[in-house]
């Protein structure tokens, strides 16, 4: 896996998956553009990943924002001169019964997943034709058969499949690929979780076959990595699991 001379955009990566993503594939010799909406967060993991010998750009930008969305892609380039691999993993996150999800929660998580990853793929559509991948974020969330709470998260996360679909089907004579990822990691929220809840977060993981939530970037990072590489030239248009085997998807 050489990502030399390739350039990857990846949103909310000042943390999480998004930091574990553009970790791995700074490792693998890649250019980074870390883009986030609190600066601080995306300057210390692009300073980080300097300092160890790897390239990498921080940009602060309102994923919710058309205007921000396309400076910081325009930064990127401006930096980078090219750009070629796409990822989308920005969300706010509108948890909580229907009932209680209030229209701000809820037009927030449509702004924040669905409309800013259809934003960024068009925007970014001109500088991936001929070798472009994109990866965007979905969510098990939809597939869980206590969905209770998890209504208007699985809807905006569910919104970005559909869109991942249609990009990898118009885009594929393009040879731009498009797929998208269910992780299940040890986030900075569900740390926070597992440490508040142990006895909770005890019985969650007797729901993982492999009885552990997965490291942002040894086990999500790499395995985006993988699919991004050149021996996975063949595979659009799919959703692929990253979570130790605990969803079902059908």
């Amino acid at each position: 896996m050489d990502f030399s001379n390739k350039t990857a955009l990846i949103t909310g990566s000042g943390q999480g998956v998004g930091e574990g993503i553009a970790r791995a594939l700074a490792s693998y010799g890649a250019n980074v553009c870390l883009v986030g909406r609190t600066f601080s967060k995306v300057e210390a993991v692009a300073n980080d990943i300097n300092q160890k010998g790897g390239s990498a750009l921080a940009v602060e930008c309102d994923v919710k924002n058309i205007e921000s969305i396309n400076n910081s892609i325009k930064i990127s380039l401006s930096k980078f001169n090219s750009l070629n691999i796409l990822v989308n993993n920005a969300q706010e996150v509108p948890l909580g019964n229907i009932l209680d999800v209030t229209d701000e929660s809820f037009i927030d998580g449509w702004n924040s997943g669905p409309l800013a990853t259809f934003r960024f793929m068009k925007a970014c559509y001109p500088h991936l034709k001929g070798d472009g991948k994109i990866i965007n974020l979905a969510s098990s969330s939809a597939l869980r058969p206590d969905s209770g709470s998890y209504g208007a998260y699985a809807a905006v996360k569910e919104s970005i499949r559909s869109l991942s679909r249609a990009a990898a089907v118009e885009w594929g004579p393009d040879n731009i690929l498009v797929n998208c990822i269910m992780p299940l990691a040890k986030s900075t929220g569900m740390d926070w979780w597992m440490n508040e809840y142990p006895d909770e977060a005890n019985e969650f993981l007797k729901t993982i076959p492999l009885g552990r939530v997965g490291d942002c970037k040894d086990d999500i990072g790499e395995a985006v990595c993988h699919i991004l590489s050149d021996g996975m030239n063949y595979i659009t248009g799919s959703t692929i699991m990253l979570d130790g085997g605990q969803a079902f998807l059908r």
